[in-house]
């Protein structure tokens, strides 16, 4: 089991830029898939990224490709969620999540086992 914590939120405007991380601790995070979520107030949560453990494989969903961009350190037990050209649909609370593997389900909630408490980003001018 890890514990993983978000930070890095905030209020910011349309087509500004937010870098969020995830702090992994209780495990090292080399051997987990991180996936990055988002809920925004009415809706299902959604996948948004995914980083795979070994090759560093990423993926995205559609609506956030070419703008978000996903790494890991894990020398600092950190994954990371870059996002720029940020839009107002793009409000919502963000939580990342290990699993072993991104696998072509990798935005199913389901794929992973730990979940940190998330961190609200507000895109609005």
């Amino acid at each position: 089991q890890v514990h993983l914590v978000e930070s890095g939120g905030g209020l910011v405007q349309p087509g500004g830029s937010l870098r969020l991380s995830c702090v992994a601790s209780g495990s090292t995070l080399d051997y987990y898939a991180i996936g990055w979520f988002r809920q925004a107030p009415g809706k299902e949560r959604e996948g948004v990224s995914c980083i795979s453990s070994s090759d560093g494989f990423t993926y995205y969903t559609e609506s956030v490709k070419g703008r978000f961009t996903i790494s890991r350190d894990n020398a600092k037990n950190t994954v990371y969620l870059q996002m720029s050209s940020l839009k107002p649909e793009d409000t919502a609370v963000y939580y990342c999540a290990a699993g072993l593997l991104c696998l072509s389900t990798w935005y199913q909630r389901g794929q992973y086992d730990d979940w940190g408490q998330g961190t609200q980003v507000t895109v609005s001018s």
